[in-house]
């Protein structure tokens, strides 16, 4: 069976690493699965993708679609015209698609139409939030999906909510951990640790890329300003993505806590985030990492479609009103952030479940 997995963005290298590596653990001890490796190039800055493969060790993509940038519309056109185009070359038997990004829903639509089975990793999850494209992109895929594989028991929920069939529904659990705990060990230092004097636990780590949060310059200024002015003694780590970075440079702040570095590799951010006191984001997937290490974690959103790092990991969903940022920032600085603990299946081994069920197929 030759399966296409396909990898968009970011967030996607590392779900899709352990399931490749899983594979081709399979295959050297006899194993019949073939896989094909299709890149559509949502991303393609080198600092946004490029060396996700070199450090998940993940093979360079069997196919690079070129993408590229655009709007939704076009963006989602673009990649669902060359993917059915390669699929009327070469077929394949199915199309497992991982995350919410524009790719996902993309392929997915591609392959369904040419009557190829679809399989979603990280199926299930919902904010509930139409204004989120990620929103969308979840709905339509599991809403044309024909093996759901999930992270969590209300992502279970979600989907029987919505009249899938148990059958159809894998509880095997979080790819992005298996990513995590295969790599601890392999964690770098990045060169800014020690160029900004960083210490351990003496210092926060950011990252803002929601339009909802970073599109608005007034908003986004007043996010900044409250975070600076309540954040005590202590410097504030500012991975800054590519989009968040245009509108930073018309809002004209000025302070020495905050540090804005570019975009860095998979193990030198997760090095910082384990470092670090905190982490203050409007992302999904590092409130995952951080519910597993341990990190408290702060969301600037009003929803989450990862509620389980809120009820049972590290994580506390704030708000998008600042007036709630100062007493976040108090309970943290001193000291009174509740512990968590881990979610069920997130135990490195997510992939070894989801291989196996693949093979049954």
């Amino acid at each position: 069976m030759l399966i296409d997995i396909i990898a968009g963005a970011r967030p996607n290298f590392m779900k899709v690493a352990p399931i490749i590596h899983q594979i081709k653990k399979r295959q050297d001890e006899g194993g019949t699965l073939q896989y094909r490796l299709v890149h559509t190039g949502q991303h393609y800055d080198k600092k946004m993708s490029g060396s996700f493969f070199e450090q998940l060790n993940i093979p360079e993509p069997d196919v690079n679609l070129e993408s590229g940038s655009g709007t939704q519309a076009e963006q989602t056109a673009k990649i669902m015209v060359r993917y059915e185009a390669l699929l009327l070359e070469k077929p394949c038997d199915l199309t497992l698609v991982v995350g919410d990004v524009t790719s996902t829903m993309a392929c997915s639509i591609a392959a369904k139409k040419l009557n190829i089975k679809v399989a979603h990793v990280e199926a299930g999850i919902r904010s509930f939030d139409l204004t989120m494209p990620e929103e969308i992109n979840r709905m339509v895929t599991d809403s044309i999906t024909d093996f759901f594989f999930t992270t969590s028991e209300t992502a279970n929920k979600n989907l029987y909510n919505a009249g899938v069939s148990k059958e159809q529904v894998h509880f095997v659990g979080n790819t992005m951990i298996d990513t995590l705990r295969a790599n601890e060990s392999r964690l770098q230092k990045p060169d800014i640790w020690d160029q900004l004097d960083l210490q351990e636990k003496k210092y926060l780590v950011m990252t803002m890329h929601r339009p909802a949060n970073v599109d608005e310059e007034a908003k986004l200024k007043n996010f900044m300003e409250t975070i600076i002015a309540n954040s005590g003694d202590f410097p504030i780590v500012f991975p800054i993505h590519p989009r968040t970075a245009k509108v930073f440079e018309k809002l004209g702040l000025d302070s020495d806590k905050l540090k804005l570095v570019d975009p860095l590799g998979y193990l030198e951010f997760n090095y910082l985030v384990k470092g670090a006191l905190a982490v203050i984001t409007d992302s999904g997937g590092i409130t995952e990492e951080t519910t597993v290490m341990g990190v408290p974690c702060m969301t600037l959103r009003d929803n989450t479609e990862r509620p389980e790092t809120c009820e049972i990991g590290t994580n506390e969903l704030i708000g998008t009103d600042i007036k709630a940022i100062p007493p976040a920032m108090e309970k943290l600085l001193s000291g009174n952030w509740k512990k968590g603990s881990i979610p069920e299946l997130w135990d490195g081994k997510t992939a070894e479940r989801i291989v196996a069920i693949l093979e049954q197929l």
